[in-house]
Protein backbone atom coordinates (compact mmCIF):
# COMPACT_ATOMS: atom_id res chain seq x y z
CA UNK A 1 0.00 0.00 0.00
CA UNK A 2 2.85 2.25 0.84
CA UNK A 3 4.85 1.92 -2.68
CA UNK A 4 1.25 2.61 -4.31
CA UNK A 5 0.71 6.14 -2.93
CA UNK A 6 4.93 6.80 -3.50
CA UNK A 7 4.32 6.00 -6.73
CA UNK A 8 0.80 8.25 -6.74
CA UNK A 9 2.49 11.14 -5.14
CA UNK A 10 5.32 10.95 -7.50
CA UNK A 11 2.93 11.16 -10.78
CA UNK A 12 1.76 14.79 -9.15
CA UNK A 13 -0.49 16.34 -11.96
CA UNK A 14 -0.72 12.63 -13.95
CA UNK A 15 -5.08 12.67 -14.42
CA UNK A 16 -6.99 9.89 -16.34
CA UNK A 17 -7.70 11.12 -19.17
CA UNK A 18 -11.01 9.63 -21.37
CA UNK A 19 -10.46 8.08 -24.57
CA UNK A 20 -12.08 5.34 -26.94
CA UNK A 21 -10.87 2.41 -29.17
CA UNK A 22 -13.26 1.14 -31.85
CA UNK A 23 -13.51 -2.43 -31.90
CA UNK A 24 -14.53 -2.76 -35.60
CA UNK A 25 -15.91 -6.65 -36.57
CA UNK A 26 -16.24 -7.36 -40.50
CA UNK A 27 -17.55 -11.29 -40.31
CA UNK A 28 -14.96 -13.00 -38.86
CA UNK A 29 -12.76 -10.10 -38.68
CA UNK A 30 -11.55 -7.17 -36.74
CA UNK A 31 -9.72 -4.38 -37.99
CA UNK A 32 -6.53 -3.13 -36.32
CA UNK A 33 -4.03 -0.44 -36.65
CA UNK A 34 -0.07 -0.31 -36.21
CA UNK A 35 0.50 2.50 -33.26
CA UNK A 36 2.69 5.25 -34.44
CA UNK A 37 2.84 6.89 -30.69
CA UNK A 38 3.62 5.76 -27.58
CA UNK A 39 2.52 4.21 -25.18
CA UNK A 40 2.15 1.53 -27.63
CA UNK A 41 4.21 2.25 -30.81
CA UNK A 42 4.53 -0.48 -33.01
CA UNK A 43 2.30 -2.82 -31.75
CA UNK A 44 -1.35 -3.72 -33.02
CA UNK A 45 -4.21 -2.30 -31.68
CA UNK A 46 -7.62 -0.72 -32.03
CA UNK A 47 -8.03 2.72 -33.57
CA UNK A 48 -8.87 5.01 -31.37
CA UNK A 49 -7.71 8.51 -28.75
CA UNK A 50 -9.08 10.77 -26.86
CA UNK A 51 -12.87 12.46 -25.97
CA UNK A 52 -12.69 15.66 -26.97
CA UNK A 53 -15.10 17.73 -24.91
CA UNK A 54 -18.75 17.82 -26.01
CA UNK A 55 -18.45 14.42 -27.86
CA UNK A 56 -20.34 11.42 -26.63
CA UNK A 57 -18.21 7.98 -26.04
CA UNK A 58 -20.09 6.44 -30.02
CA UNK A 59 -18.79 9.77 -31.77
CA UNK A 60 -15.46 9.54 -30.52
CA UNK A 61 -15.13 6.42 -31.32
CA UNK A 62 -16.48 6.75 -35.19
CA UNK A 63 -14.28 10.17 -35.38
CA UNK A 64 -11.20 8.47 -34.34
CA UNK A 65 -11.59 5.50 -36.62
CA UNK A 66 -12.41 7.92 -39.61
CA UNK A 67 -9.02 9.88 -38.20
CA UNK A 68 -7.08 6.70 -38.24
CA UNK A 69 -8.42 4.32 -41.28
CA UNK A 70 -10.62 6.60 -43.51
CA UNK A 71 -13.38 4.43 -42.08
CA UNK A 72 -16.76 4.91 -41.30
CA UNK A 73 -19.13 2.49 -39.17
CA UNK A 74 -22.18 2.40 -36.66
CA UNK A 75 -21.32 2.43 -33.03
CA UNK A 76 -23.21 0.14 -31.20
CA UNK A 77 -22.68 -0.61 -27.99
CA UNK A 78 -19.84 -0.07 -25.19
CA UNK A 79 -17.82 -3.11 -24.48
CA UNK A 80 -15.81 -2.59 -21.91
CA UNK A 81 -13.59 -0.11 -20.14
CA UNK A 82 -9.63 -0.74 -19.53
CA UNK A 83 -6.94 1.55 -17.51
CA UNK A 84 -3.58 2.12 -19.44
CA UNK A 85 -1.33 3.08 -16.75
CA UNK A 86 2.17 3.84 -18.53
CA UNK A 87 5.18 4.31 -16.12
CA UNK A 88 9.07 5.18 -16.46
CA UNK A 89 11.47 2.66 -15.41
CA UNK A 90 11.30 4.10 -11.90
CA UNK A 91 7.95 3.03 -11.84
CA UNK A 92 6.62 6.58 -11.70
CA UNK A 93 3.09 7.11 -13.70
CA UNK A 94 3.42 9.19 -16.80
CA UNK A 95 0.14 8.37 -18.54
CA UNK A 96 -3.09 7.10 -16.76
CA UNK A 97 -5.54 6.81 -20.03
CA UNK A 98 -9.21 4.82 -19.50
CA UNK A 99 -9.77 3.47 -22.74
CA UNK A 100 -13.67 2.85 -23.50
CA UNK A 101 -14.08 -0.37 -25.84
CA UNK A 102 -16.76 0.48 -28.55
CA UNK A 103 -18.05 -2.19 -30.40
CA UNK A 104 -19.03 -0.72 -34.02
CA UNK A 105 -20.34 -2.77 -37.09
CA UNK A 106 -21.20 -2.16 -41.22
CA UNK A 107 -17.88 -0.36 -41.80
CA UNK A 108 -17.80 1.60 -45.10
CA UNK A 109 -15.43 3.32 -46.71
CA UNK A 110 -11.46 2.47 -48.29
CA UNK A 111 -9.48 1.47 -45.33
CA UNK A 112 -6.09 3.82 -44.86
CA UNK A 113 -3.95 4.10 -42.51
CA UNK A 114 -3.66 8.41 -41.54
CA UNK A 115 -2.81 10.05 -38.24
CA UNK A 116 -1.43 8.14 -35.63
CA UNK A 117 -1.27 4.39 -37.58
CA UNK A 118 1.81 3.04 -39.34
CA UNK A 119 -0.54 0.50 -40.74
CA UNK A 120 -3.91 -0.50 -40.56
CA UNK A 121 -5.77 -4.36 -41.89
CA UNK A 122 -8.17 -6.69 -40.79
CA UNK A 123 -7.26 -9.61 -38.98
CA UNK A 124 -8.90 -13.29 -38.45
CA UNK A 125 -8.68 -13.97 -34.99
CA UNK A 126 -6.38 -16.89 -34.76
CA UNK A 127 -3.82 -14.24 -36.84
CA UNK A 128 -4.46 -11.95 -33.76
CA UNK A 129 -3.64 -14.84 -31.27
CA UNK A 130 -0.31 -15.76 -32.85
CA UNK A 131 2.28 -14.79 -30.53
CA UNK A 132 4.85 -12.93 -33.06
CA UNK A 133 1.72 -10.63 -33.45
CA UNK A 134 2.87 -7.51 -31.20
CA UNK A 135 -0.37 -6.32 -30.02
CA UNK A 136 -1.60 -3.68 -27.36
CA UNK A 137 -3.15 -5.63 -23.71
CA UNK A 138 -6.41 -6.74 -24.01
CA UNK A 139 -6.59 -7.06 -27.85
CA UNK A 140 -7.14 -10.94 -27.95
CA UNK A 141 -9.70 -10.85 -25.37
CA UNK A 142 -11.70 -7.61 -27.01
CA UNK A 143 -11.32 -9.15 -30.28
CA UNK A 144 -12.82 -12.60 -29.27
CA UNK A 145 -15.66 -10.68 -27.32
CA UNK A 146 -16.48 -8.58 -30.64
CA UNK A 147 -16.60 -11.46 -32.93
CA UNK A 148 -18.57 -13.59 -30.93
CA UNK A 149 -21.05 -11.13 -30.67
Amino acid sequence: MAEKQQQTQQSGAVRPVPAVISVVVKGESVLLVKRSKPPDAGRWGFPGGKIEPGETVHEAAVRELCEETGLSAAAERVLTALDVLDRDAGAVLKHHFVLIAVLCRDPEGSLVAASDALDARWFRLDEIENPALATSASVIDLAREAVAG
